[in-house]
């Protein structure tokens, strides 16, 4: 289980299968079809469906669905505060890397169901296949950072110095920017669980 904490609380759930895990880090895949759970305020709307103020306000609950996006590799660096995630297009192949600044993961394994608990930072990155870069949800980031008492985010010069970091990598083409994992197929016999495995939604490690 890939889990997003926000203060303790689950903020986002996805069912993952580990490719390695070694001592460069954890590497999942997300195939499409993967159960997840996602939290939601009372009314069912998202957090980014309104101001982030408002969001602060309401009840939550968190809502179980499938993953809808394209099938993608998250590659969780050793003791790093992010990962890269690796994105396929409409043809089946790479697309684009994804930096996300999230405070390193947490592991936990209960026997039946394990998992990895992140803090995800909302600020990212967006790396194209030339190594060209911009920063992704920097409004976001900003309006949130406006509300100390309820954001999960301590220190804004922490995660933009941990996405600097990260740049340097981006643009001397090193590891993990380096085409490894680019050209991934996914074993074909590979499924996706019908459903989140009891245990999913224990409290927090982190």
């Amino acid at each position: 289980m890939h889990r997003n904490v926000r203060r303790g609380r689950i903020g986002w759930v996805r069912a993952a299968r580990v490719v390695s895990d070694d001592e460069r880090g954890l590497l999942l895949w997300i195939g499409r079809g993967s159960p997840v759970a996602n939290e939601v305020a009372d009314d069912g709307r998202g957090m980014r469906a309104m101001p982030f103020a408002e969001w602060l306000t309401r009840g939550y609950q968190l809502a179980t669905g499938v993953w809808t996006g394209p099938p993608l590799l998250k590659f969780l660096p050793t003791g790093a505060d992010h990962s890269v995630w690796l994105f396929r297009g409409a043809d089946d192949r790479f697309a684009h890397w994804y930096v996300n600044l999230e405070e390193h993961g947490v592991r936990w394994d209960d026997g039946t169901v394990a998992g990895v608990d992140v803090v995800d930072q909302d600020l990212d990155i967006l790396v194209e296949p030339d190594l060209s870069w911009r920063w992704k949800d920097e409004e976001e980031f900003a309006e949130r950072l406006g509300f100390p008492d309820g954001y999960w985010v301590p220190d804004e010069a922490a995660v933009r110095a941990e996405g600097l970091r990260v740049v340097a990598t981006i643009e001397s083409g090193a590891f993990p920017f380096d085409g490894t994992w680019t050209d991934f197929v996914p074993d074909p016999t590979w499924t996706v669980p019908a459903a989140l495995p009891p245990g999913w939604d224990r409290p927090p490690a982190r």
